[in-house]
């Protein structure tokens, strides 16, 4: 089950489902395959035999994996690249309820606790996805039992993240919403340098407010509130951080 339910924000457009299979080289595969947490226990059989079964996805920037259309039972592993999960509202607006890094896991299987239902899986940077069937995710736990338990711990932790992440951002005005979504992703992938903290993955301001919960125009003005408290800014369309501190006491504002 996905968790951490974050409101709305994000206007839908029409969306691009142009899911393209593209060659990868079995040893690339494997190398892949063997950078997923829950796959650690497979031997380099297991692992190559698994890489043979479950092909690859190549996803562009802004492709669409999943609607609620699809309603397939699979569990799907993100290689390389990132992955927004969100939904609809009545009124069209996206609600977004994760940020999937690759490395990680997720899907639509009663066997793992896994749910999409109702969701959309979109790439927010060019991806590379692997889908495991039932059949095959049975076949794992039974033959590596400590698959299944890494599995459960996973979503264990991803149950107490979420629900933390909500926590930290329920009573905050907007500009505190977005310095604690910054550094979050300051957090999952920032880029260190002597002078300032860079984010590489271009984030818009209808995904950011879909993250925290208002309009884009509201991101707008927090922004510039933080550009205002010398706490960050834009530097070609990517956020920059500029001063930790000062963020972390917006952040801290209510």
């Amino acid at each position: 089950m996905v968790y951490g339910r974050l409101l709305r924000v994000e206007k839908v457009t029409v969306e691009r489902r142009n899911v393209q299979l593209m060659p990868m080289s079995l040893k690339e595969e494997i190398r892949l395959l063997s950078m997923v947490d829950i796959l650690g226990p497979l031997s380099a059989e297991q692992m190559e035999d698994l890489a043979k079964r479950a092909p690859d996805t190549f996803l562009e920037e802004g492709d669409v994996l999943y609607s609620p259309e699809e309603g397939v039972e699979r569990l799907f592993i993100l290689k390389e690249g990132r992955v927004q999960l969100y939904e609809v509202n009545a009124e069209g607006d996206k609600i977004t309820l994760s940020v999937i890094d690759e490395g990680n896991i997720f899907g639509e299987m009663i066997l793992s606790g896994q749910s999409l239902k109702g969701l959309y899986v979109r790439a927010l940077t060019p991806s590379t996805v692997v889908s495991l069937r039932r059949e095959h995710l049975e076949r794992l736990i039974l033959n590596t039992p400590e698959v299944g338990l890494r599995l459960v711990r996973d979503l264990a932790e991803r149950l107490h993240d979420s629900e933390a992440r909500y926590a930290d951002i329920i009573g905050k005005d907007v500009p505190a919403r977005l310095a604690t979504q910054i550094l979050q992703l300051v957090d999952s992938e920032g880029v260190v340098s002597r002078e300032d903290y860079r984010i590489p993955n271009h984030y818009t301001h209808d995904q950011l407010g879909s993250m925290i919960g208002c309009k884009r125009v509201a991101v707008t003005r927090a922004f510039r509130k933080l550009e205002e408290g010398g706490a960050a800014e834009l530097d070609e369309r990517r956020i920059v951080v500029k001063d930790m501190d000062a963020l972390r006491d917006m952040a801290e504002a209510s």
